[in-house]
């Protein structure tokens, strides 16, 4: 057994190395990280089984036992390889210690998504009565990021598990949280889904949504100063169609029965191409 100090913020603990069974050590209930890869896990496996643990695990004592604190995955990979017994770092954190190490160790993964590290952040804050701020402070973060990520927490349920399943990205779900309506949130998620919307081509089309009301009026404008003939309720619906389609301005006018035109409009020469490709696919 070797003895050492480790350190945690402004503070020295005790600590000591050593090994111990599997079955003494308890999961981390403050563990940030719900799903894992299971490709991973079995590389992580085969790994642990050719070289072993290189790393210890980091623990502390807890009833009769030990709570994991740090290596949720290689405890899962050392079971998987048929370990009886794992090497492990022993501290002596106190409960708030262990939430902010699980949170640390997980923060930088890439691979964590991002409602799973909102909801890390949320339960932190409310546990222990912080600020954002002060969370910001002891992971290195600017309390805005804290703030966007704790805000995706709004969004509704099927939008937020897009975000952990990976069917959309986080870039999505902060221009989603900028739509006031929560039933249009969802509907815009599934386009994001169904069409591989880009976040570009989803901002466009929450601005001509946004732009439609105003549309509507000057259209109602220039029938009564033209008197065209009048838009069918079903050319009004492949209207909406093809807006949909193109995530941009699309108008069918109608200049008598069974003639009229369809204005494709395009703000920028990126929106030229992408409108050029959905026509050519």
């Amino acid at each position: 057994m070797d003895a050492t100090q480790t350190r945690t913020g402004s503070h020295t603990h005790n600590s000591r190395s050593e090994s111990l069974p599997l079955e003494q050590i308890k999961q981390n209930p403050y563990q940030p990280r719900k799903r894992f890869d299971d490709e991973e896990l079995s590389q992580l496996r085969d790994s642990i089984t050719n070289h072993g643990i290189l790393q210890p695990l980091v623990v502390r004592k807890m009833g009769d036992g030990f709570q994991l604190i740090a290596g949720e995955r290689r405890l899962r990979a050392a079971k998987a390889a048929g370990l009886r017994e794992v090497p492990v770092h022993v501290v002596d954190f106190n409960e708030q210690q262990v939430f902010e190490a699980a949170l640390v160790e997980n923060i930088q993964r890439s691979d964590l998504n991002a409602i799973e590290k909102a909801t890390g952040f949320k339960e932190y804050l409310e546990r222990f009565k912080m600020t954002q701020d002060q969370l910001g402070a002891k992971l290195g973060l600017d309390r805005t990021t804290i703030s966007n990520l704790v805000n995706l927490l709004n969004l509704p349920d099927d939008v937020q598990d897009a975000v952990r399943h990976g069917t959309i990205t986080l870039g999505h779900a902060k221009v989603l949280k900028g739509v006031a309506d929560s039933k249009l949130q969802s509907s815009l998620c599934k386009d994001i889904i169904v069409r591989s919307l880009s976040v570009h081509a989803l901002e466009q089309q929450i601005k001509l949504l946004r732009q439609e009301p105003a549309t509507a009026a000057d259209s109602g404008s220039k029938r009564e100063a033209t008197a065209p003939a009048e838009k069918t309720a079903h050319v009004t619906s492949l209207e909406n169609d093809l807006r949909q389609k193109f995530a941009c301005r699309v108008e069918i006018k109608v200049k008598a029965k069974e003639k009229g035109q369809i204005v494709i409009g395009f703000d920028n020469n990126d929106d030229f191409e992408r409108i050029m490709q959905v026509l050519n696919g």
